[in-house]
């Protein structure tokens, strides 16, 4: 912004040198400057996006999850911690695990990896091509993100394989960047997308389940296994202009935070080995808090972006009157900018420490909790499937600002603000058009398995 400041500064002085001092038309060629440099802005534009929809066959329910750790030879300890975490997880009868994990023993092979991501990947791709007929050669930029599963050839390289793709296409594969690799991904399309204009973006957020099971005694390394299922989504932008009509969303900001130099930070979401010699990863007992103090890093850059005047002034003096000691730090209305919150469905905790913290209805954070409750935690992709919610019940109205929140190791706190450009429809291969009138449920706090 400080260097196109600089430029038309330095234009003006040179039209006033050049018009003799002319004030007139000083001010016409300054508009003329001003709307020329308007109109080089870039818009991003979501075009569709699509949520893989596992099959009925691969239900996890809690009584099946339970004889499987039993029969698998997991510790009495163990196994009553994991009955315990998933009573009080929020989650249904019908999240779902790949086939290699509903195996005894379990199965573990780089062949049953490879074979979930394109499940689920391919899947995803090849339907929101297909629904909105774009070519895949007509894809300029593919982005893929998966956390913990980066073979080689890279994820990416598998797509361009299975869907034919141009030889020139920019490919990116992420790796190691938790469940808020759906923004990063975003965000690092946004930048291209600015640069090399009139092109398209895919961007495909997954997580592979297959070699991340752990069979140890570690509780914090435990709660991988009852909090994450399969999942995955895929999603179009465009910095195409003639889009702008055909697109869902426009994209208005991106704001990324990351506290890995902060040390108790960085350890919080961590792959280690357990005593055994084991591999895992460990989620600790300060993952609520970590996850508060990174979301308020965000909401700092964010809230000068998106919150009326009124709101960044009462939140400015509320920080002068608490280093007095008096008072609390006054939390803004999102509620003033956005209509609706796609907050990480990572766990039911994190979920109402939000809502708690951020002072939001219940009714904000449904697609949240719906997410949690039918899909389980997803990872990077959670977001797309609470968007997904959200237009399966009709809630996305033309103007409407949607945010979303990611969360994730690192640890980082990532956000995304779009706009709806028109009022969108239920479409019947939506991931949740198959039962969506028997949402919203009331989730119980604890559940009696078996």
């Amino acid at each position: 912004m400080a260097s196109i400041l600089q430029l038309i500064s330095g234009l003006v002085a040179l039209i006033w040198s050049i018009t003799n001092h002319n004030i007139v038309m000083v001010v016409m060629a300054s508009f003329t400057v001003l709307y020329l440099v308007y109109k080089r802005r870039v818009a991003i534009f979501l075009l569709d996006f699509n949520c893989y929809r596992p099959p009925d066959s691969l239900r996890l329910p809690m009584s099946m999850y339970v004889e499987h750790i039993v029969n698998d030879g997991f510790d009495p300890d163990a196994i009553a911690f994991q009955v315990k975490i998933l009573a009080r997880s929020g989650f249904s009868q019908e999240t779902c695990i790949p086939p290699p994990l509903r195996e005894l023993p379990i199965i573990k092979s780089i062949s049953y990896n490879e074979q979930e991501a394109k499940t689920v990947i391919f899947t995803a791709v090849k339907d929101l091509l297909e629904k909105n007929k774009i070519s895949p050669k007509a894809i300029d930029i593919l982005i893929t993100n998966s956390s913990m599963f980066s073979p080689t050839p890279s994820l990416s390289a598998m797509v361009i394989n299975e869907f034919k793709m141009r030889s020139n296409i920019r490919s990116f594969n992420l790796s190691g960047m938790g469940c808020s690799a759906g923004i990063v991904s975003a965000s690092l399309a946004n930048d291209l997308l600015r640069v090399h204009r009139n092109s398209l973006a895919l961007i495909v957020s997954s997580e592979i389940l297959s070699p991340n099971w752990y069979t140890g005694k570690n509780h914090s390394m435990l709660l991988t296994n009852c909090l994450f299922r399969m999942g995955g989504a895929a999603i179009v932008l465009s910095s195409r202009v003639q889009d702008e009509n055909i697109s869902k969303y426009k994209l208005k900001h991106v704001v990324r935070t990351n506290r890995a130099k902060d040390d108790r930070s960085y350890a919080c979401v961590y792959q280690d080995v357990d005593l055994e010699g084991k591999t895992g990863i460990s989620i600790s007992k300060t993952v609520v808090s970590v996850a508060g103090e990174a979301l308020k890093a965000n909401m700092a850059l964010l809230g000068p972006m998106v919150l009326p005047y009124s709101e960044q002034i009462k939140y400015g003096l509320s920080l002068v009157w608490q280093r007095r000691g008096q008072n609390k730090v006054y939390v803004p209305d999102f509620n003033k900018v956005f209509n609706h919150f796609c907050v990480h469905a990572g766990g039911k905790a994190v979920i109402l420490a939000i809502e708690k913290g951020l002072k939001l209805k219940e009714e904000d954070m449904e697609a949240s909790k719906m997410t949690l409750y039918r899909f389980g935690n997803t990872s990077s992709s959670s977001i797309w499937y609470e968007l997904s919610y959200m237009e399966a019940k009709r809630k996305m109205k033309k103007g409407d600002r949607v945010w979303q929140i990611a969360l994730g190791s690192g640890f980082k706190c990532n956000s995304a603000v779009w706009k709806c450009l028109q009022s969108i429809e239920p479409e019947k291969d939506n991931a949740w058009s198959d039962r969506v009138d028997s949402y919203p449920v009331d989730v119980p706090d604890i559940v009696k398995i078996g």
